[in-house]
């Protein structure tokens, strides 16, 4: 496991809470809002994008260890920790102020099977070697997501911290107009292997990338996430946002109830 890279400390504006009745958001600029928890139920998904980036575990059904990118209000981390009981979970945040709110948001306190690490994500994984099945990137700043996170030395570092069959997560705008370049970069790194639901989650697009050995034919798909990937890859889900948000919808239910 890689040492804590300590993070550099650019200056933002502080990050905005609010609750109003059951409700409490995480917003980063006012009225976009980044996390929303209902407090009576603080590890249920309640945002679109969110629960798409759930689908993981269609590739990767029992993940032994997941790695996130971005803290944010812990949605995902908090629903992990609770329907994945047998992996371990490590969250890297690059904000103190952030991670400062985990409380508020009841994500978990540290222990045997789940952290938050306080780092440079770009720059911790450039000593990641291996052993992550699952490897979610919803690391964003006021501008959207950060040109360091979507290049190609990040993506080759992200290939190379997962296990052959483990699935890339990646968050991004579609209208982001650096959004196609940073696809072909994704596409080359991992050999072609990136799907998504169509009409899920609004602008966002969550891309699942697959990682298959390098001397893998990709018309042979082997192992499940290679079988799902190559499926969405050619339907990009089953074709209908309205079929796609409802398997969605479905899939979280289900591991809900887990």
């Amino acid at each position: 496991m890689p040492h804590t890279v300590p993070p550099s400390s650019p200056s933002w504006p502080p990050p905005l809470v609010s609750t109003e009745g059951d409700t409490r958001r995480l917003e980063f600029m006012a009225g976009n809002v980044q996390s929303e928890m209902r407090l009576s139920r603080p590890d249920a998904l309640v945002l679109d994008y969110v629960r798409a980036m759930a689908c993981f575990a269609l590739f990767v059904p029992r993940p032994r260890h997941i790695l996130m990118v971005g803290l944010g209000g812990g949605s995902l981390a908090k629903f992990c920790y609770r329907h994945f009981p047998a992996a371990r979970i490590t969250v890297l945040e690059l904000r103190a102020d952030v991670i400062a709110l985990r409380e508020q948001f009841h994500v978990p306190a540290d222990d045997e099977r789940f952290r938050v690490v306080h780092a440079d994500a770009a720059r911790w994984l450039e000593h990641a070697r291996g052993g992550f099945d699952v490897l979610v990137v919803d690391g964003f700043d006021e501008e959207g997501l950060p040109p360091a996170l979507g290049s190609s030395r990040f993506y080759a570092h992200c290939r190379r911290a997962l296990c052959d069959g483990g699935v890339l997560v990646a968050n991004v705008f579609s209208y982001d107009p650096h959004y196609p370049a940073m696809l072909g970069r994704l596409r080359l790194m991992f050999g072609g292997r990136v799907s998504w639901f169509r009409q899920v989650a609004g602008n966002n697009r969550i891309l699942f990338a697959v990682k298959a050995p390098l001397d893998a034919d990709p018309r042979r798909p082997r192992g499940r996430a290679q079988w799902v990937q190559r499926l969405l890859g050619r339907r990009r889900g089953f074709g209908f946002g309205l079929v796609n948000r409802l398997l969605v919808r479905i899939l979280v239910a289900w591991l809900s109830r887990r």
